[in-house]
């Protein structure tokens, strides 16, 4: 049987946290040549190559990163288990580990995760944010207990996945308050001419977006493309047009954004999936999470 060196694990998972060998090298008092050659003793045992080099930072390659999730595991329950046998805990806790894809917006992400720990005190949350085939390939190694996305996994990947419908929600158009008071007259035919700021192309809110401008043959001015969520509303807040978001969520965007609604395009409607690999749910603090968005966030 093949073992693992822990020693090595541990400052391979020092040097990703940190991204550099020298601060890893404060971290645990080595010397610098001590972490490389242990590094690239692991890197030989595992028969991959973990990290590349970008200027003066070290990059995690994709099995880096899989080892990276793996050692994250791997110290935390050492931790655990330490605190436990020292009485300073009285056990466990729950974790739950969560791939969002990163068009998701950020604040339905953080409000479903937040229920989820409102109704499991005891969950340990860990998310991982990436384009949704790297989130599906590490939900395939059970690297994740499940991924939040607005598509179902695609039937072409080879793992056999499970896709939980979460809810859904229509689309909101904010803009500041003096671009607000402008576009909301005659609203949604304003938009003919505005300026709008847009996901890029490759996301599922742009194409269903597009798809009932050309059928409203309404024609705004696209002034930029964003494929994170929070830059595009950063920019909407600025001033710079108007932009969609998820009409759940009109409250959160208003009061952090400091923005207004214009309209709503109720008819337009954007879904959100629990993807996971087992059709029968039984991580505790999972379902927590599919009960509280289908009851309080995307009811």
């Amino acid at each position: 049987m093949e073992w693992l060196n822990y020693h090595h694990l541990l400052y391979f998972w020092s040097v990703a946290k940190h991204g550099t060998v020298a601060k890893a090298c404060k971290e645990l008092d080595l010397a610098q040549p001590t972490i490389s050659a242990q590094i690239r003793s692991l890197e030989e045992s595992l028969g991959e190559k973990l990290f590349v080099r970008t200027g003066r930072q070290l990059i995690l390659t994709e099995m880096g990163r899989i080892a990276f999730r793996y050692a994250e595991d791997i110290f935390s329950i050492g931790q655990d288990l330490l605190n436990t046998m020292k009485g300073r805990g009285s056990g466990r806790p729950i974790r739950l580990t969560v791939g969002i894809v990163d068009v998701v917006p950020k604040l339905l992400a953080a409000r479903l995760l937040e229920s989820t720990s409102r109704q499991s005190p005891s969950t340990r949350l860990i998310c991982w944010e990436d384009k949704l085939d790297q989130l599906l390939a590490d939900l395939a190694i059970h690297a994740l207990d499940l991924v939040i996305a607005d598509t179902p996994a695609p039937p072409t990947i080879k793992v056999q996945t499970h896709n939980h419908l979460m809810g859904e929600s229509g689309i909101t158009f904010f803009a500041t308050p003096k671009l607000a008071m402008r576009y909301r007259r005659n609203f949604p035919r304003s938009l003919n001419g505005a300026p709008i700021l847009l996901p890029t192309s490759n996301a599922i809110l742009r194409r269903l977006l597009d798809d009932w401008l050309a059928r409203h043959h309404l024609s705004p001015t696209i002034i930029g493309e964003f494929e994170d969520s929070a830059t595009l509303k950063a920019f909407g807040q600025e001033g710079h047009g108007l932009f969609p978001g998820s009409t759940v969520m009109e409250k959160e965007i208003c009061h952090q954004y400091r923005v207004r609604m214009v309209g709503r395009l109720d008819s337009v409607r954007q879904k959100f999936y629990a993807i996971t690999v087992e059709r029968r749910l039984k991580h505790p603090a999972v379902v927590a999470l599919l009960d509280a968005a289908r009851r309080d966030v995307l009811a």
